[in-house]
């Protein structure tokens, strides 16, 4: 499918927009599932000027959504309607060392390179970021965290631009952090943060940081088409192991499959569609509900339109959907 092209529309002013702008550009090519229809309108802006430049002309009416690297996300396959913008490690993959043990890194810098950019500049407290996959600007909107440290115990303040094309600061405090998610202005686009850590020996870091490399390979199907973890553990309870007990490690439905190595993983074996994984996911969510009365959330992003004739529905109805193995 295809969304009618919105430049033409833009036409008195898009030209004094430096970065790139595709219409109809495929989803599935840059995420990691590598599942999803189009985006209307796909724009990488050049850098912060240029982003808030490009908002501030938006007509109000246009739907904007903002993805990251596409590692925690599930995109539909119908695809997005108005702009999806995704920042560049170009325009926003900085980082710099600043005084007090701080980091200040650009929102599309991959975890894994904070982490390491810590280390080599003895600044601790940030090793977590090498075992979350993805990039900054989604740790920072959905407050990533592992091996017992959140997002929020480590962010200062972070840079932003609103739907208004103004430029803002936020502070830990106006993002309302929880488990696994922020309550901060809606429909801003971060653009750099602060990180405060503590003093380290760069050494010591950097073997903790492989330790975490080698747990989590061991552990973690990191070589296939997946998003990551995909449920929110509830309180209490590992969401992989109350997968296990339900009953559902290796579940296959179409080309998706709850990985066999660690359950809270679904993953795209060749040529699974979008409907295929979220449809997936609910089975699981209804098997576990079924056998422990335990609603599991989704930590993984779903957005977009689904398929013709195929959308999802939850299965928290007391339907339980059997699906194939």
């Amino acid at each position: 499918m295809s969304y009618p092209d919105l430049l033409p529309s833009f036409k008195a002013w898009i030209e004094d927009v430096r970065g790139r702008l595709v219409p109809n550009q495929l989803l599935s090519e840059i995420t990691w599932f590598r599942v999803g229809g189009p985006a209307q309108l796909l724009f990488q802006p050049a850098d912060e000027a240029d982003l808030a430049f490009f908002l501030k002309h938006l007509p109000a009416e246009i739907k904007v959504t903002v993805i990251g690297l596409g590692s925690n996300l599930l995109i539909r396959d119908g695809g997005i309607d108005g702009v999806v913008i995704r920042l560049s490690a170009k325009g926003f993959g900085s980082v710099e060392a600043l005084e007090g043990h701080r980091l200040r890194v650009g929102t599309a810098l991959p975890d894994v390179k904070v982490a390491t950019a810590a280390a080599e500049a003895g600044i601790d407290g940030l090793t977590f970021y090498r075992g979350i996959p993805g990039g900054i600007g989604g740790a920072l909107y959905m407050n990533a965290g592992c091996y017992g440290t959140e997002t929020r115990e480590r962010m200062v303040e972070l840079r932003a631009v609103t739907r208004q094309g103004e430029i803002i600061t936020l502070s830990n405090a106006d993002m309302g952090y929880l488990y696994r998610k922020s309550n901060g202005p809606r429909g801003v686009v971060f653009t750099s943060a602060v990180y405060e850590g503590f003093a380290g020996q760069p050494d010591a870091i950097l073997a903790r940081m492989r330790e975490i490399t080698e747990t989590r390979e061991a552990s973690q199907p990191t070589k296939a088409r997946t998003g990551g973890s995909t449920f929110k553990n509830p309180e209490g309870h590992s969401s992989w192991k109350l997968i296990d007990e339900a009953g559902c490690r290796g579940l296959t439905i179409g080309h998706a499959q709850v990985s066999e190595k660690h359950c809270n993983f679904l993953l795209n074996l060749d040529a699974a569609s979008a409907h295929d994984i979220e449809l997936l996911g609910e089975t699981v969510r209804s098997r576990v509900r079924a056998k422990h009365g335990i609603e599991l959330k989704w930590e993984i992003r779903r957005m977009g339109h689904f398929g013709p004739g195929a959308e999802v529905r939850e299965f928290l109805d007391g339907d339980v959907f059997v699906g194939q193995v």
